[in-house]
């Protein structure tokens, strides 16, 4: 099977843990990191940062798939601006699934999103776009996780829960069952919310 190729855009923590699950899907040969000025020509984990931000446009021959790999603490300007400018210029992006994640037949993950390592997705759970469900979370049936959300290791959405849009909800925290959580919300890690 031939591999599809990505770009990563964003070189910083968050993208080491999005190379190892790329890596670990065994369905993409990572092409370079979009980062800083000033990053151009390093490495991260042994891929090429090629070029910034500005750049992507020049990038979109070189490669299928982009993934926007920033780290999200708080609102996600920073992922919905380049969202918005990949989709803007016509760029195709990348929905990554680790391998070691449990995602049901019955739940959906919208375009730009990446499911890491040990997360689970269940049955009629509805992940937006650009979303990060990070390592170890557990999303439950009927949860609706809207656009542009994080959330974060440990963390625990119950069933029928929905998570308003551009949401941070931290490390081992914990919904109730069937509550709406407004957007641009900040629910800080070890929180329980009622």
């Amino acid at each position: 099977m031939d591999k599809k190729k990505i770009i990563l855009i964003g070189g910083g923590g968050h993208c080491k843990a999005c190379i190892d699950v790329v890596e670990q899907t065994e369905a993409y040969q990572i092409v370079g990191i979009i980062d800083m000025p000033e990053k151009v020509g390093e490495k991260t984990l042994g891929y090429p940062v090629i070029g910034t931000d500005e750049q992507i446009p020049d990038f979109k021959e070189k490669t299928d798939e982009f993934l926007i790999t920033l780290g999200q603490i708080g609102l996600p300007k920073q992922r919905k601006d380049i969202y918005e400018f990949l989709k803007k210029n016509s760029c195709k992006l990348a929905t990554v699934i680790s391998p070691l994640a449990y995602i049901s037949q019955h739940a959906s993950i919208g375009e730009g999103s990446i499911v890491m390592h040990g997360a689970l997705v269940n049955a009629d759970a509805k992940i937006g776009n650009n979303c990060i469900i990070n390592t170890k979370a557990l999303v439950e049936h009927d949860a609706i996780i809207e656009d542009n959300c994080h959330v974060a290791t440990a963390a625990i959405i119950n069933g029928g829960v929905r998570l308003g849009a551009d949401s941070f909800f931290g490390s081992n925290a914990v919904s109730k069952q069937y509550i709406s959580i407004a957007k641009e919300s900040f629910i800080k890690a070890n929180s329980v919310e009622k």
